[in-house]
């Protein structure tokens, strides 16, 4: 019987790009007990399967000899700890520019000695060389040895040992020179991708105050658990994702959610680690540890996101796996067929073929896919779009067809007062009347009304005798006056309704609103109408993805002229009184009508239906997102959101053909001039490097997003 697998994650640093991840993954495939390997080089995680018998010093080891630095975050089945992430030194103080430092001391000093004693300069260009390609050549031998023979570092070894047998030593110093600067912009490129992302935690507070009775005193944030009771006092962090029990104050989201405008949050808010408090002091019920927030969850799922690989990215490591073995063959055919055919002289040929070698390289081909998903990801992380992956992500801008759940998706989930129709009293009478009954209640009408009272001030007097009539409403004495409120037909049995009020009370039905009566001493005191209001955005959200040329269409289990009147409101398609079961048979015969479908729901109840779409989306309220049916969260329940994924998407496909585009055709001109004999070995690894230098930056445009997506949304300022 074969034992259980386990998990283990590594951090990795000095991972700048897509070959160095190959180049660990290739190396840890080889140690024994490994069963799978997956490497996030954005992210600078390797994640390990592996046997009880895999010996996992050894395979640290073997990333160290490659040049990196691995070391344990944990093992998901082992229970070992995790590392705390290493403090990031400043660039310039990294050990490549470092190297590069020394290797330009050095080729400066080499010129001077050659000018002032020209019988020393092949010496003092060797030296030079020396302090470059070492560390490089070591690299190279290191990754032949471990499966990967055909590396950036052993092209440069070839070229630079080839350019100083035909005598071209100082160029050969040059050019390793040119590569270790390269080598380095690489580095500053995938830090601050890395980072884009990794801010995020450092907008939690160190410290938070534990509340009690009796002290308040400082703990370490990170040590917080869930039902301890802190204290945010107004301009602070918040800590900690909790929920108000005392106190209420404007609260500053931008960080976390990019909203701009601060919102009013009261007792029973909930409210996220990172967030800042406004003007007021804030008790707040911790409801998650700090490894377990807001913000570590979103971390997390973008680290994990990026290892998994886009159908592109999947290409393109195919690709490049002929590719460069190829342009060795073209390379050596270019150093040897002139000369033994064509009766030219052999260094001149040997020395194009040398800088072909160096044009070879893929590293700038190999990461134009995985830059642009990991910056696509992080930026759509950091405004709540949370994308489980690089396929799933491609596939976002394909789609033709939005389906959308109502209830907690393209509404706000609960019903809210949308009416108050006065009889023989006014509004705050009725409100102050019907909210004495209700006082108590966990009913969604019940709080409807009490959340209405509250928020307009309007005092709820108690009530006596109060007693629910089941199907009918609920009756009780509120200042020795008998109350009654429930539905119309009930109502009509204590009171005649005036033929204006019917009337009154059929047209709030037809807009898809729940009527309550109030009987107040035998009269029609007032009409209560509710509804589960559209979200604030939800008719100009829609309206941008029916501007990208999507369809949309509701689904939804609520009755056809509830529906209907939501939909006529935001705009949209309804499909009415469908069953889950209903939901995935309507998403199954668009996709075999050729639709590409996407699923829009809560995550739960519509779970059939977004299991069987092309991609399920998850309509989610801070640590609600359902990420576990869905490929893709919206976080921050904004329907204007979904339109923003599709155009990520869209803008990240453009960029990663930008990519590609300027990756095989600075290749491809450098390759033409280098054959004609116009560029050579120094240009030709300014080639190299400028391309991945090129590619890393315009991926990375993907980082600056508007503060509501990629397209920014809002729904119109009227009242």
């Amino acid at each position: 019987m074969e034992s259980a697998l386990l998990s283990s994650r590594f951090r990795v640093e000095g991972m700048d790009c897509a070959a160095c991840g190959t180049k660990v993954e290739t190396a840890v495939r080889r140690i024994a007990g490994v069963n799978d390997v997956s490497v996030a080089v954005n992210a600078g995680v390797l994640t390990v399967q592996h046997g009880a018998d895999a010996n996992l010093d050894d395979l640290r080891q073997a990333v160290d000899r490659l040049g990196y630095r691995a070391s344990l975050m944990r093992a998901v089945n082992g229970q070992q700890e995790r590392a705390a992430p290493q403090p990031r030194k400043p660039w310039w103080q990294s050990r490549k520019a470092l190297l590069v430092g020394a290797s330009g001391l050095a080729l400066a000093l080499a010129y001077a000695a050659g000018t002032i004693y020209p019988a020393i300069q092949f010496a003092a260009f060797i030296a030079a060389l020396g302090i470059g390609l070492v560390p490089v050549a070591r690299r190279a031998f290191s990754a032949a040895a471990s499966g990967t023979p055909f590396s950036i570092e052993m092209l440069m070894t070839i070229a630079a040992v080839g350019a100083v047998a035909i005598g071209a030593t100082e160029e050969a110093a040059i050019v390793v020179f040119l590569f270790l600067i390269g080598e380095m912009l690489e580095g500053v490129a995938a830090a601050r991708a890395h980072n884009s992302i990794q801010e995020l935690a450092a907008l939690v507070p160190k410290t938070a105050l534990l509340f009690d009775p009796d002290e308040t005193k400082v703990v370490a944030a990170d040590t917080l658990q869930p039902g301890n009771l802190i204290l945010v006092r107004p301009g602070d962090r918040i800590p900690a994702d909790g929920v108000i029990v005392q106190g209420e104050s404007e609260i500053n989201e931008a960080p976390v959610t990019g909203e701009s405008v601060p919102k009013r949050k009261r007792v029973e808010g909930a409210v996220f680690a990172g967030t800042i408090n406004g003007d007021g002091a804030l008790h707040i019920k911790v409801t998650a540890a700090a490894r377990d927030n807001t913000i570590a969850r979103v971390i997390r799922l973008v680290e994990e996101a990026q290892e998994s690989k886009a159908p592109t990215e999947r290409f393109i490591d195919r690709f490049s796996k002929y590719y460069t073995p190829g342009v060795i063959a073209l390379a050596a055919a270019v150093a040897v067929l002139p000369p033994m055919f064509a009766g030219t002289g052999w260094s001149e040929w040997i020395y194009k073929g040398l800088a072909i070698l160096l044009i070879g390289c893929p590293c700038a081909l190999v990461i134009s896919t995985p830059a642009a998903i990991a910056s696509a990801l992080s930026a759509g992380a950091r405004r709540g779009l949370l994308i489980k992956g690089g396929a799933t992500l491609e596939q976002l801008g394909t789609l033709t067809t939005i389906a959308f759940d109502k209830t907690g998706t393209l509404t706000l989930g609960k019903p809210v007062v949308t009416d108050l129709v006065p009889g023989t009293l006014d509004e705050r009478q009725i409100l102050s009347l019907a909210a004495a009954l209700e006082a108590g209640s966990s009913h969604p009408l019940a709080l409807a009304i009490l959340g209405r009272a509250k928020s307009d001030k309007v005092p709820i007097p108690p009530a006596g005798e109060a007693r629910a009539i089941s199907g009918k409403g609920v009756t009780g004495t509120v200042g020795g006056q008998a109350v009654f409120l429930g539905s119309p037909q009930a109502a009509g049995e204590l009171s005649a309704l005036s033929i204006g009020q019917s009337e009154r009370i059929a047209g709030l039905n037809g807009e898809g609103k729940t009527v309550s009566v109030l009987i107040a001493d035998g009269a029609v005191a007032g009409l209560i109408a509710m509804r589960d209001e559209p979200r604030a955005d939800a008719k100009v959200g829609l309206q941008a993805l029916k501007d990208a040329g999507l369809k949309v269409v509701m689904l939804t289990g609520d009755n056809k002229r509830t529906a209907e009147a939501i939909g006529k409101n935001v705009g949209i398609e309804v499909r009415g009184e469908l069953l889950p079961q209903d939901k995935m048979a309507f998403v199954e015969d668009l996709k075999r009508r050729g639709e590409l479908v996407g699923k829009v729901g809560d995550g739960i109840n519509d779970a059939p239906a977004l299991a069987a779409a092309d991609v399920g989306i998850a309509m989610g309220g801070g640590t609600d997102v359902a990420l576990e049916t869905a490929d893709a969260a919206v976080l921050h329940g904004r329907v204007g959101d979904v339109a923003a994924m599709v155009d990520l998407s869209r803008r990240t496909m453009r960029n990663i053909w930008q990519n590609i585009t300027i990756a095989l055709g600075l290749k491809a001109v450098f390759l033409a001039t280098t054959i004609a004999g116009i560029t050579g070995l120094w240009p030709a690894i300014l080639a190299d490097t400028g391309a991945t230098v090129l590619v890393t930056a315009n991926a990375m445009r993907l980082l600056r997003m508007s503060p509501h997506g990629v397209r920014e949304v809002r729904p119109n300022s009227k009242p």
